[in-house]
């Protein structure tokens, strides 16, 4: 699946410069152009892989290159403003040549949490391809504003893409990691999820055909609408018998082992830690892909990995499919729930935003009474203008 990748914001920007490097190191083949979009000079100058000419700064003539501030209002102003300027780096995509927009963007800050549904919707606008978002919530320690900022993009972007892949900060930070360690580990997390489920269906000179390709038109209507969320589980594999094999004739490939592995690791990576936890239930499509070194992928272990799926979701849509991978050394599951609805952290997010919102305005009004008392004379003084 051919992407058109557009990081808005610090989050963002340093999630499209991992999709570079993963594709890259796993001959993808999977991003097609990528753009960065932010509001501050220097996070476009930490970015390693998106291309000079693509990184695209805004708000200049508000802010000069200093960012929003946590000001998400101010994040979607200045893209509205600065539209034009966006627009000019998406020209030089082929978009003939992709399958889809992905807008990458951290939901709890300014920039990207105010500006990429605003992209969105002026890519709706303008092209036929579908426009997804790769949202992150920020966790639930890092402050009552990025809770808020979150709750009212999160209304806002899922609404104007086609649909909102969601990873969840809170899900999969650890205890005692630095910032910068904790953040770069959660981004190659993140990268290596969805990378691999958008790499599937892309084959490449001498590559592997799949048993049971996987291509765009899949993943698009597993996409439909929603929100979506992915797990990943893997296993380590043998691949030392490849050599042997050629000459002796006996690849020693045990069918039955293959296919309990499959299942096994479709349900780990089910019930495992997703991108988003949700009740799986409530999901109404879902997809699994196989990936790994194509002789340890058999067909029996996608078809019962997916049939468990369906009996999982009580859904008719879960399709699959497997994407051969000869430079890994493990045999991984990759399984997207699409369309969920039962999201507990989303219904809280919203709850303690409610509550952000109202104690915001209510420490408001009681500065703007504070003031006025500090201030009041009784008419004993006069100001000099």
């Amino acid at each position: 699946m051919k992407l058109a990748l557009i990081g808005f914001g610090q989050a963002g920007g340093k999630v499209v410069d991992e999709f570079l490097a993963f594709d890259g190191r796993i001959d993808g083949g999977f991003v097609e152009s990528a753009i960065a979009v932010n509001s501050a000079t220097v996070d476009l100058q930490g970015l390693e892989h998106v291309p000079q000419q693509n990184r695209v700064l805004i708000g200049q003539a508000r802010v000069k290159g200093h960012g929003v501030g946590a000001d998400n209002e101010l994040g979607a102003h200045v893209t509205e403003e600065d539209i034009d300027e966006i627009q000019g780096a998406i020209d030089r995509i082929p978009v003939h040549e992709i399958d889809a927009f992905l807008v990458v963007a951290g939901m709890g800050g300014g920039t990207g949490s105010g500006g990429a549904p605003v992209l969105a919707k002026h890519l709706k606008r303008i092209y036929t391809e579908p426009v997804y978002g790769l949202g992150v919530l920020p966790g639930t320690d890092e402050g009552g504003i990025y809770t808020l900022n979150a709750a009212r993009s999160f209304q806002t972007f899922v609404r104007e893409v086609d649909n909102l892949l969601v990873f969840d900060n809170d899900v999969w930070r650890s205890a005692g990691e630095s910032v910068e360690g904790g953040y770069d580990r959660i981004n190659r997390e993140i990268v290596e999820r969805f990378g691999l489920l958008f790499a599937a269906g892309e084959v490449g000179r001498g590559d592997h055909i799949a048993e049971s390709v996987v291509d765009s038109s899949e993943i698009i209507n597993t996409l439909s609408d929603g929100i979506s969320t992915i797990g990943y589980a893997s296993e380590t594999v043998d691949t030392s018998n490849g050599l042997l094999s050629s000459f002796t004739g006996d690849d020693g490939f045990d069918e039955g082992e293959a296919t309990n592995r499959m299942t096994s690791l479709v349900r780990k990576a089910t019930l495992g830690r997703l991108t988003l936890p949700c009740d799986v239930s409530s999901a109404d499509r879902g997809l699994v892909v196989a990936t790994g070194p194509p002789e340890h992928l058999n067909r029996k272990g996608v078809e019962r990995g997916r049939q468990w799926l369906e009996d999982e979701t009580g859904s008719m849509e879960i399709r699959g499919g497997d994407y051969p991978t000869t430079n890994r050394d493990e045999v991984g599951a990759i399984v997207l729930l699409s369309g969920v609805t039962d999201v507990p952290r989303i219904q809280q997010l919203q709850e303690v935003a409610i509550e952000a919102q109202e104690t915001t305005e209510s420490v408001r009004a009681n500065a703007q009474d504070d003031f006025v008392a500090l201030m009041d004379t009784g008419g004993e003084l006069d100001a000099l203008f």
